[in-house]
């Protein structure tokens, strides 16, 4: 799998480059390549006048490149950004966005293909699992995510003139295209001499899985309509190291259609407090959100919830439901995840908490948050699942029902589906027996040195217990997630370079796990003198959780800690 960075600091925008380069209309290299697919014609009058003059339309209404190619709101900003930067397009902020929204419709992408790679967006760090093999990972997830070019739909000409403009530009690409391709039989006939090679094979590939014409596109085509988003929604949401969160989202009309004012109330479940925000926010293609929000009072510390955060979610299509990420930090890597569901009249279960529950417990009391609840519920109408019986309601309102019940304690090990009367809510807890082991996550973390010239960049960890599954073996499938482990941390040394104490510099690690790196640039105390930068094992040992050995739970994390990303491609401009 490859790790993503969130904040790329390299050739993130490559695969939006081709739409705003050069034209399909030859050169002294060869006589000008015809599009075989049909395009997407253009309607827009201010996409003909700003991007007109050199993508010329023709007679059926499609304009030169732009009209061979789909892709997401970040897509066309990239792309009228490097027409502003190489070809001089002389475009004001109002015209951009209202570019952006435009083709963001009309060559867009349709919600079944953008939500495989809304990670990239939501700006995400994580370690991606939709490369399909090395040869793919080689030919375009070397310099950037894969998502970045998953995220675009292109006519085949279209992908081959992508490859070519990689190939023109960057030196590092035309090298990585020339290797040959890993997992591919070399085709029948071929020279021996003249191996298939990755960018053989991604020129074969992408055509296939991001083709211009999808049905999934002729579909959205036609049922796009304007959001109505307007009303209630309900969130349960969850921050890394802040636990869990229960609120409403409001939203109001704004200045369009497309547009929206948010205020939102987040309660923690586990009385951390309650979380006020506000903000705005625009829809793209009729699906994709793209927002901003803060928080009322002064912002106390880095991963504060009040903090001033951009928001990315993807609504379904028949605008219910949504799911997506708010996220701010100079790296994006504090957020909520956050899921949402329209309110209305019928009751909703939102969370149960505390949470894992362990089989033979007696009179555990867990509360069931929700919205519409009934006041009266008779104790048959509370289901918490096979092997767990309710035996007393404690209290109830239409927001919260708080009861005590008994766990058998031959209570198969697994997530466990909670309704009330007619709500329900699938997966709310888990039922185990033991924890086998633990997990840190991130597996494997990054921060960034800084705090003189450029902002930190810090990482929250966290340590879960899990169950082994009917196998009985670790980190297998079948294993159960029982929840976050109590547990003290510290940090070893990853052994890479010899006397480089890295412990001893890098940064600090909090008793809630949460890393601030050390400051950036020389420093004469280190050896050599050099930056604070290093590699070092993140430790969690449970308090208690122990091994059929009596020893405690223990499981690492590999930290890198970094320079500052000197250079950023982002568009902000997208969410405002």
């Amino acid at each position: 799998m490859k790790r993503v960075p969130i904040t790329k600091f390299g050739l993130v925008a490559l695969f939006s480059a081709s739409v705003v380069f050069a034209q399909a209309d030859g050169g002294a290299d060869g006589p000008a390549m015809k599009e075989s697919d049909p395009g997407i014609p253009v309607a827009d009058a201010l996409v003909k006048e700003k991007c007109g003059t050199c993508h010329a339309p023709d007679a059926k209404g499609n304009m030169s490149r732009i009209s061979w190619v789909r892709t997401t709101p970040e897509g066309w900003a990239q792309a009228i950004k490097r027409m502003v930067r190489l070809n001089g397009l002389d475009i004001t902020p109002a015209e951009s966005r209202a570019i952006v929204k435009s083709l963001s419709s009309s060559h867009g992408l349709a919600p079944e293909e953008a939500k495989p790679v809304m990670y990239l967006p939501e700006k995400r760090m994580l370690d991606e699992t939709i490369i399909p093999n090395e040869t793919m990972r080689g030919a375009c997830a070397s310099c950037h995510s894969y998502a970045q070019p998953l995220s675009w739909r292109r006519s085949k000409l279209e992908w081959k003139q992508l490859q070519d403009l990689h190939v023109a530009l960057y030196s590092q690409a035309d090298a990585q295209y020339r290797r040959p391709a890993e997992d591919s039989e070399q085709p029948a006939g071929r020279d021996p001499k003249d191996k298939l090679t990755r960018g053989d094979y991604a020129l074969t590939y992408m055509p296939k899985v991001a083709p211009l014409h999808t049905p999934e596109w002729a579909a959205w085509s036609a049922r796009q309509k304007v959001p109505r988003l307007t009303g209630q929604w309900l969130v349960v949401a969850s921050a890394p190291g802040q636990g869990r969160f229960v609120g409403e989202l409001t939203v109001a009309s704004g200045k369009a259609a497309d547009e929206f004012v948010t205020s939102s109330t987040l309660r923690s479940i586990s009385g951390g407090g309650t979380v006020s925000r506000s903000g705005t926010g625009i829809v793209y293609a009729g699906y994709s959100w793209r927002g901003s929000s803060k928080g009322a009072g002064a912002v106390a510390k880095p991963d504060d919830l009040t903090s001033a955060a951009r928001e990315t979610m993807w609504f379904a299509p028949d605008q219910q439901s949504a799911q997506g990420r708010w996220f701010w930090g100079d790296y994006h890597e504090f957020g909520l995840d956050v899921k949402l569901v329209r309110a209305t009249a019928a009751p909703a279960i939102l969370a149960v908490t505390p949470g894992p529950v362990k089989a033979g417990t007696k009179g555990v009391q867990l509360r069931i948050l929700g919205h519409n609840l009934p006041v009266s519920p008779a104790i048959a109408d509370i289901d918490l699942g096979a092997g767990v019986t309710v035996t007393k309601l404690v209290s109830a309102s239409p927001t919260e029902l708080v009861v005590t019940a008994d766990v058998a304690s031959g209570a198969a090990s697994g997530q466990r589906d909670v309704s009330v009367g007619g709500a329900a809510l699938e997966q709310a807890f888990p039922v185990f027996h033991k924890i086998d082991y633990i997990k840190v996550t991130p597996e494997t973390g990054l921060s960034r040195l800084g705090g003189v010239k450029f902002p930190k960049g810090y990482q929250q960890f966290e340590a879960t217990g899990f169950e082994n599954g009917i196998d009985g073996k670790p980190n297998t499938p079948d294993d159960i997630a029982v929840g976050p482990v109590d547990a003290t941390w510290s940090m070893q040394e990853f052994m890479s370079v010899y006397y480089d104490d890295d412990t001893k510099y890098v940064g600090a690690l909090s008793p809630t796990a949460f890393f601030t790196p050390a400051t950036e640039g020389p420093n004469p105390e280190r050896r050599f003198g050099r930056n604070n930068y290093g590699e070092v094992w993140v430790v969690a040992t449970a308090k208690n959780e122990k091994d059929k050995f009596g020893k405690a739970l223990s499981a690492r994390s590999y930290l890198v800690v970094t320079v500052p990303a000197y250079q950023q491609w982002d568009q902000p401009e997208v969410s405002r």
